[in-house]
């Protein structure tokens, strides 16, 4: 018993050690203590958003594209703040967005919100990949995040040493790479592009 409670205790510790790093780098990302401007940053807003802050002039929180989505991974924004909420956003750990065929949240929006672009040029923004806290720096054969990518290699790609490596020009943020992610915190974090062009 004491041999097989001391190999847990190992493991748990030795665990807690590889999570540490990629906890502490998206708290610091998150930063949700922080001001209203933290806060915008870290919204990731559905395809075609303008930047944040004319996104949050336009937008008339009517909720066209949260029924429209087929995917559900539009969603009104609970917060506190008058100014945010009821705006849409999307939760990678919830539910990405899949880029579907028909773009619809785009189409449906009547303010110029969220403007029409075709789906190669979506940027809702960048999947930002942690090495040292990835299944694959541990010796296991993790694919998920390239595999599910609805873009594929021109997104996310295996390196020739076997690593992740995204390609920023090709990567939409639509966060379906997040939501495939096993590890916890997760190990590839979208980083939504809500404050420029």
């Amino acid at each position: 018993m004491s041999d097989e409670k001391g190999r847990r205790d190992f493991f748990k510790e030795a665990f807690q050690q590889i999570m540490k790093p990629v906890a502490e780098f998206v708290d610091d990302r998150i930063g949700v203590q922080g001001p209203v401007d933290d806060l915008h940053r870290v919204i990731l807003r559905p395809p075609g958003a303008i930047p944040e802050p004319e996104f949050l002039d336009k937008c008339l929180r009517c909720g066209n594209c949260v029924k429209n989505c087929p995917a559900d991974a539009i969603q009104p924004l609970q917060h506190r703040d008058s100014e945010l909420a009821r705006t849409p956003f999307i939760d990678p750990d919830e539910q990405p967005c899949v880029i579907c065929d028909s773009l619809a949240c785009m189409f449906v929006c009547p303010s110029g919100a969220l403007q029409t672009v075709l789906a190669e040029d979506i940027r809702m923004g960048l999947a930002i990949f942690n090495v040292d806290t990835c299944l694959r720096s541990n010796s296991v054969e993790c694919t998920y995040c390239v595999d599910s990518c609805p873009i594929g290699k021109s997104a996310i790609k295996l390196t020739s040493a076997g690593m992740i490596e995204v390609i920023e020009p090709g990567c939409t943020g639509c966060g379906v790479c997040q939501y495939a992610c096993p590890t916890d915190p997760k190990s590839i974090v979208v980083e939504p592009y809500t404050l420029s062009p």
